[in-house]
């Protein structure tokens, strides 16, 4: 268990509508409303109906059973030939933000991408935040970022089935592309 009693699971078809509200509200901006939601729930169904999705690693986190959170992570690529993950988007309903239940999500990520033998997982976040997971800028580890611009926002951890391999110009999955 986790923070609150929080259980971390394996997304099922049925919570895709949930999903999609998490990710609406947690990602609400003045600017986004029912009609023009934010950029992320539109990613997230490409994300889910693509090739790149993982069901393993497309958790949520539930509460007296109502998903709380929610994070995924995809398959992408360094140097356009070894597999990796590419993290996100992860949410967190906005009242239970700074309740532990993001650090479970990226935990249990890590935990199960470990157990999956993979080799490195990246994002586009805080540093102040997922640096207290091991996650240092991509270019510390020779993973460049695919927009040069994101600096030490582009982050990186290395796993424990990661070779020279990976390292290189990372890619994400093609549903990033078309943003």
């Amino acid at each position: 268990m986790y923070a609150l009693d929080v259980h971390i699971r394996a997304m099922q078809p049925g919570d895709r509508a949930a999903v999609d509200v998490l990710l609406a509200t947690a990602f609400a901006t003045p600017a986004s409303s029912a009609a023009e939601p934010p950029i992320e729930v539109g990613l997230n169904t490409a994300l889910l109906d693509s090739d790149a999705m993982l069901p393993h690693l497309t958790l949520v986190a539930e509460l007296d059973g109502e998903i709380v959170g929610y994070c995924i992570s995809t398959r992408g690529t360094v140097d356009a030939t070894t597999p990796v993950l590419g993290l996100g988007p992860i949410a967190v309903a906005p009242e239970r933000q700074r309740d532990g239940i993001g650090s479970a999500l990226v935990c249990e990520t890590i935990r199960m991408a470990e157990a999956h033998g993979e080799g490195l997982l990246v994002l586009l976040g805080d540093p102040a935040y997922y640096g207290r997971f091991g996650f240092v800028a991509g270019s510390e580890l020779g993973v460049d970022s695919p927009e040069p611009a994101w600096g030490a926002y582009f982050q990186a951890l290395r796993l424990t089935n990661a070779g020279d391999e990976h390292r290189g110009a990372f890619r994400y999955a093609a549903p990033f592309e078309a943003l």
